[in-house]
């Protein structure tokens, strides 16, 4: 394998080769290091990161690094360069570096070079190496001797691996940079570059006071404006970090605002007041946000008014708007009539958009967090502001106008959650604008149509019309906007629909598929149809898709959709009290279910397994099974009625379920059977660490039906007196955020309500019972499914890798072990991402559990206690740079052997455990130690019995 061959080997993205081919790659890649020529030497160095990506172990980065150590050492001033880089890309995995001494002592001895670049370098590489290096004296007192040196490559890398380091030697430090830069013989472009090292003066409160009153003393004695927008840049850092010195820096920021009349110190000034109004928002007074209005309202520069309006937007969203406006209702001003108020309204009907999108995101901003008497005129102000601004925006396809159509879009729909009586008038409003806007404006409009109906679909029947007008002449080209345009307005025409298509608006939508839409087009509106229910449509879709596609794995994933949908769409004929008829649609919908899942089953592949589909697809067709059997479970009392010694036989058993005669176990079997399938619900949605919210508020759902089900039979059926309603809350209690999500909530509560109505009334078991039983099932499959999101595209991956040691030379091989000592079995991990790492939540901490179970026992037979078969141990290890190790003491004194499973699950910032996996096994062979051998081959023969092994209480 040449070196080409190793950069084909590891550009490859799939994961799970052995450690031998990690071996095999890092030794081609050795061979490119000791190569003559430079250029090789050169690609082979820069190739070690996708090495370490690939395999992030410590054994092997451990010996990768010691090998660039010595390219370091040995290399000349190209090649330290190209190591450099490569130690500060991969940064995150310098801890797993096992023999640091070592790899730092060939680092370090090129600082005694007699050249200036060699040694700049090198210090570079210190200051890369910060983590794990903190205590180094030599490091320490390099970086402070180049310091003083005459080289200017070498002094600006002291203080790079100063300003890097420093936090770990900060007070050692901070008097050599004070004297530097107080000195009189320092040029003052070095102390320029020297202040900025202040900021990290910040570990004690005395490092970070004498840093601030230098910093103060520079502001002062240096008035030119490099050096006062670098110390007050330096000064704002070091509070950010402190904490304590915020009120302080932003009275100072905003006196440089106000006072100083250089535009490049207010511009420095109002960014940093915008890193202080996002890191610390509680801290800003009112007379802070105050100065900082009158001097937007007074700034004739639009660059600038534009920068204090984006630092006043900042706050408008925190709690320092409520500070403002709960000090000024102790005042006699109206916050109508505040500063605050003015600068917003004047800024929405301003000339330049940046300006007005930050006027109507303070407007809406205020209106949203401050219910005070007069609000209703100030929310007619933001709205007026609002469409005013859109209707500049929407027929201009400018990227500047897109991204303010889209600012005041999102201000608009967040105004409209908390105050929808304003719905009507701006969905009019939009739609209006709608005929009149640029394609990529009504995509954005769209987008907003579908939130607000999403909120309210009261307002889904009144927009429909126009919906489908626009939709009619949406498209003439194939453009990418135009494809876009098609999408959005079948969402929000499937949003306003409520999952019940009319003939016409699906011929219109088909023919302009027809006309101009690509097959990507017509997929992304098929799987809208399906997550908005609207099945018969999807699958029509699909229907058309299968045959368009170049794979098979492509055209089995969309036949099982296509048969997903007519599945569904079976049941969305069931009518109120047709019971036979909901019997023969769920049949129906069960065949299509299965041809659906084997098409699903010969879609996946081994890098893409479609694991949660699959689940999903099976709870679902085992739900629909269950739900079958319960209908034919209440036919069973009409088919054998109790007999007439029923109650007799109640009464002489005990047993008061007797009474109902052979439904009553039957009923027992359906309820045992919905509950066990709430459980593996919920262990879908706990394996489902990836999933956006929506998806898992889905199978939440499904579990809540299946547990709802159970527990009416046990209300009304097994054990009424038993049974309570108060856990499941009222119709209002929960937030919906979705069509189906209320339509699925509205059955719960409906048939609570039924359910607690009849076991007042009527004692068990009666047809009212059993038709209150079967009513609830039709309420169900009267709801369409909802398909969401990760059922169609995933997001966010996460993955954990997991390597044991010691580990076996053959897989098939176990390690042995004597019985008379523990084994000492360390856990190592890698957390592994995707683009889009911590989109929907991310992980605190690693849960490792280790169990071992006796297989095969190869001593005498005779009764063992069960705590001596079996291992149990569980820790929790908090990830550091996506790597986690840990070690676990196994107890084998039986002799036999043993099969150890290590699970991973993983918990995110909220507590919650996940079971991502995975499950590692290995098997260990617990062998006899020899002088319990020997001991027990002497007392077979009847031989002397040998002298006892010395210990450390022998003598005694």
């Amino acid at each position: 394998m040449s070196l080409s061959t190793a950069r084909s080997f590891l550009s490859e993205a799939c994961y799970g080769e052995q450690e031998l081919d990690a071996n095999s790659a890092l030794m081609e890649l050795d061979k490119g290091l000791r190569s003559g020529k430079l250029g090789e030497q050169c690609e082979a160095v820069v190739l070690f990161p996708k090495l370490f990506q690939k395999y992030p172990f410590p054994i092997l980065i451990n010996s990768a690094f010691l090998k660039l150590a010595d390219i370091f050492r040995l290399g000349n001033n190209f090649l330290r360069l190209c190591v450099l880089k490569v130690t500060q890309q991969s940064e995150k995995h310098l801890e797993k570096i096992l023999n640091v001494d070592e790899f730092v002592k060939r680092v370090f001895s090129v600082i005694h070079s007699n050249d200036p670049v060699a040694r700049a370098i090198t210090l570079r590489m210190l200051g890369s190496l910060a983590s794990i290096i903190p205590e180094r004296k030599n490091a320490h007192h390099s970086i402070r001797q180049s310091l003083d040196s005459h080289d200017n490559v070498e002094v600006e890398a002291a203080i790079f691996a100063a300003a890097t380091v420093n936090q770990y030697f900060a007070a050692g430090i901070c008097n050599k940079v004070s004297e530097m830069i107080q000195g009189l013989d320092t040029p003052v472009e070095l102390k320029l570059k020297l202040i900025p090292m202040l900021q990290h003066m910040h570990h004690d409160a005395s490092l970070a006071s004498s840093s601030r009153e230098l910093l103060q003393n520079l502001v002062n004695s240096y008035p030119s404006t490099p050096m006062v927008i670098v110390t007050l840049h330096t000064f704002t850092q070091l509070a950010a970090s402190s904490l304590i010195d915020i009120p302080k820096q932003l009275q100072l920021l905003l006196q440089y605002l106000k006072d100083d009349p250089r535009k490049a110190v207010k511009r420095l000034a109002i960014n940093d007041l915008k890193l202080l109004a996002k890191k610390a928002p509680h801290l800003w007074i009112r007379e802070n946000t105050q100065t900082l209005c009158e001097c937007a309202l007074t700034s004739p520069y639009i660059s600038l008014k534009l920068g204090m309006l984006a630092v006043i937007s900042t706050l408008s969203g925190t709690i320092a708007i409520k500070q403002y406006f709960n000090m000024t209702g102790t005042s006699s001003v109206p916050p109508r009539l505040t500063d605050l108020v003015k600068l917003a309204q004047e800024c929405c009907y301003h000339s330049n958009l940046a300006v007005a999108a930050h006027g109507v995101i303070v407007l809406s901003n205020i209106a949203i967090s401050c219910p005070e008497k007069d609000i209703v005129q100030l929310e007619q102000d933001t709205i007026l502001g609002v469409e005013s601004l859109l209707m500049l925006c929407s027929e201009d396809s400018s990227p500047s106008a897109q991204a303010t159509l889209k600012t005041a879009l999102t201000s608009l729909v967040k105004l409209l959650k908390s105050r929808p009586h304003l719905s009507q008038s701006v969905v009019e409003f939009l739609l209006g604008q709608l005929h009149l806007s640029c394609d990529s404006s009504r995509v954005l409009m769209c987008h907003a149509l579908a939130a607000i109906t999403t909120h309210l679909p009261v307002l889904g029947d009144g927009m429909l019309g126009d919906l489908v007008d626009l939709y009619r002449v949406a498209s003439h080209s194939s453009t990418d906007k135009q494809q876009e345009l098609l999408v959005s307005l079948a969402t929000v025409i499937f949003v306003a629909s409520q999952s019940s298509l009319t003939a016409e608006v699906k011929s219109v939508i088909k023919q302009q598929l027809e006309n101009v839409a690509n097959g990507w087009t017509v997929y992304r509106i098929a799987r809208q149809a399906s997550r908005m229910g609207c099945h018969e449509f999807s699958s029509e879709l699909y229907q058309s898709l299968r045959t368009r596609v170049a794979s098979e794995h492509f055209y089995f994933w969309l036949n099982s959709l296509k048969e997903f949908s007519q599945a569904e769409q079976c049941l969305s004929h069931v009518q109120d009290g047709d019971y036979s008829g909901a019997m023969s649609a769920i049949a129906e919908a069960l065949r299509s279910y299965q041809k659906g899942i084997a098409s699903l089953t010969a879609a996946s592949t081994p890098l893409s397994p479609l694991t949660f589909q699959c689940e999903f697809i099976k709870l679902r067709i085992d739900t629909l099974q269950a739900l079958s059997q319960l209908i034919c479970t209440c036919n069973s009392l009409k088919t054998s009625p109790p007999p007439a010694i029923a109650t007799t036989i109640a009464l002489t058993s005990g047993n008061e379920l007797q009474r109902c005669g052979r439904i009553s176990m039957q009923m027992k079997v359906c309820m045992d059977e919905f509950r066990s399938l709430a459980a593996r619900y919920a262990d879908l949605h706990q394996s489902s660490f990836d999933a956006d919210y929506a998806t898992l508020r889905n199978v939440e759902l499904q579990q809540q039906s299946c547990l709802l089900v159970s527990h009416v039979i046990e209300a009304l059926i097994l054990d009424p007196q038993a049974a309570s309603f108060q856990e499941y809350g009222t119709p209002d209690s929960v937030q919906t955020e979705s069509e189906y999500e209320r339509r699925m909530m509205s059955v719960f509560n409906r048939v609570l309500e039924e359910v607690e109505g009849l076991t007042k009334k009527h004692p068990p078991v009666s047809y009212l019972h059993t038709g209150c039983l079967c009513d609830a099932v039709i309420a169900l499959l009267k709801v369409p499914l909802s398909f969401q999101r990760y059922f169609f595209q995933k997001l966010q991956s996460t993955s954990i890798k997991l390597a044991l040691s010691p580990s076996p030379r053959t897989p098939s091989e176990p390690i042995p072990v004597q019985n008379s000592q523990q084994l000492t079995l360390k856990v190592e991990g890698v957390v592994q991402h995707g683009s889009t790492p911590g989109l929907f939540r991310k992980i605190q901490s690693v849960c490792l559990n280790v169990t071992s179970v006796l297989q095969s026992k190869t001593g005498p037979d005779f009764k063992i206690a069960l705590d001596a078969k079996t291992n149990e141990i569980e820790q929790r290890v908090e990830p550091h740079n996506d790597y986690f190790s840990t070690q676990f003491l196994l107890n084998f004194s039986i002799l036999g052997t043993h099969t150890v499973t290590v699970e991973a699950s993983v918990v995110d910032e909220s507590g919650t455990e996940w079971k991502t996996g995975p499950k590692t096994t290995v098997s260990v062979k617990s062998l006899e130690d020899p002088y319990s051998q020997q001991l027990r081959h002497q007392l077979q023969q009847g031989g002397p019995q040998p002298p006892p092994q010395r210990g450390p209480y022998t003598r005694f």
